[in-house]
């Protein structure tokens, strides 16, 4: 039964949850795969990974890769942050428990594509896409957001239009104010947070600077 139920593959969907340890070394690029026992499926080509209790980056999938726990190599476990293989090993064990040599093990391959501690503060929505500002939304602030606005929020994650998601819930682009409106108050609810963080643009004023909400978010990208 304990051989079934890790032969059994599982899916992993938009968010790539890793121990708070691992932050700093994967926002180096230390670290830049992610090793988990069992044939994980992954769905999207992109990710965000949370760590710490925050989200911490958006990654891109290069690789994914099915190994026995026997073939795993020195190699892999540098690529995964740690010294050597044995040290992999113990937080596998720590992490699943006691497995065997022949159980599978998943090595995913990523890259940083967006470190969320550190966005682009000229850029509208700090540069996150409409999906991500959603998906962050209703992972963090889902006890906050009236029906109206979660169902907003979970529309962008398909569309990740703002005149899309206006014309498929209210039946006008006209209405995209609405939209805007979402995401302007739950990406300011992130900042305030500290969940996510714009790097200080060292143009702007002293008023201005280390507050972390930039004042072009009123300038919004027409989508």
């Amino acid at each position: 039964m304990e051989e079934q139920r890790r032969e059994r593959s599982k899916f992993l969907g938009r968010h790539l949850m890793v121990k708070g340890e691992f932050v700093k070394d994967i926002l180096s690029g230390k670290k830049r795969t992610t090793i988990r026992l069992g044939r994980v499926r992954v769905k999207y080509n992109e990710l965000i990974v949370h760590g710490g209790g925050r989200p911490v980056a958006k990654v891109r999938v290069t690789n994914v890769v099915y190994k026995r726990v026997s073939e795993l190599t020195e190699e892999d476990a540098k690529k995964d942050g740690f010294k050597n293989k044995d040290e992999l090993l113990e937080a596998l064990r720590r992490m699943y428990g006691d497995f065997n040599e022949d159980d599978y093990v998943t090595i995913i391959e990523f890259e940083v594509v967006q470190d969320l501690s550190s966005l682009e503060p000229q850029d509208p929505y700090l540069g996150l896409e409409p999906a991500d500002i959603a998906r962050l939304g209703l992972r963090y602030l889902s006890d906050t957001l009236s029906e109206e606005e979660k169902k907003i929020l979970r529309d962008l994650t398909t569309t990740n239009s703002i005149r899309s998601t206006a014309v498929r819930l209210y039946g006008s682009i006209e209405r995209r104010w609405r939209v805007r409106r979402v995401l302007r108050r739950v990406l300011n609810e992130l900042v305030r947070r500290g969940l996510i963080r714009a790097r200080e643009n060292p143009s702007s004023s002293g008023k201005n600077r280390g507050r972390g909400r930039p004042k072009h978010w009123e300038r919004r990208r027409k989508r």
